[in-house]
């Protein structure tokens, strides 16, 4: 940690630490974060599931079939965007110390939260997002460069 001196009335200068800013996080713990959410996330969209067929009986075709993918894409998009605006964290990001920040430190509006979710969604599942991060001065994936988002480390590794 860096220092720089206070000066007191009469005294010696004192060295003060200086506040390290908080690092971001490395792409390989993000992608370990990330296959820890996919597992999590099965079972919410496994249970999720359940409740809509239970309901709707069939989803292989037509409007039940868009209905579905909508529905599941709109529970996979309130538990992020609770979790960012609440926290910053969902519970895998908790367990890997990271955390969801806007460009300024602070934890996402609602606004950034879903801006960031619904440009995910394509860059994820096309894997955009992760090529991205390969080529990226600081390594964010593409929707978090788009979004201005970070994710960075909480316990200051």
């Amino acid at each position: 940690m860096q220092t720089r001196l206070h000066e007191q009335s009469g005294r010696a200068p004192t060295p003060v630490p200086i506040p390290r800013a908080p690092e971001l996080a490395g792409l390989r713990v993000r992608l370990a974060s990330l296959a820890y959410e996919a597992v999590l996330l099965l079972a919410v969209l496994f249970v999720s599931a359940y409740l809509f067929l239970s309901i709707a009986r069939d989803a292989q075709a037509g409007w039940p079939r868009t209905a579905f993918q909508i529905y599941l894409l709109t529970i996979c998009g309130a538990y992020f965007v609770f979790c960012w605006v609440r926290t910053g964290q969902t519970l895998p990001m908790k367990t890997w110390r990271l955390r969801l920040v806007n460009t300024e430190g602070r934890t996402p509006s609602l606004g950034l939260a879903c801006r960031r979710y619904l440009l995910a969604i394509p860059g994820m599942l096309s894997g955009a997002s992760l090529i991205w991060a390969l080529i990226d001065r600081e390594r964010l994936f593409l929707h978090d460069r788009l979004a201005g988002t970070r994710i960075q480390r909480t316990d200051g590794r």
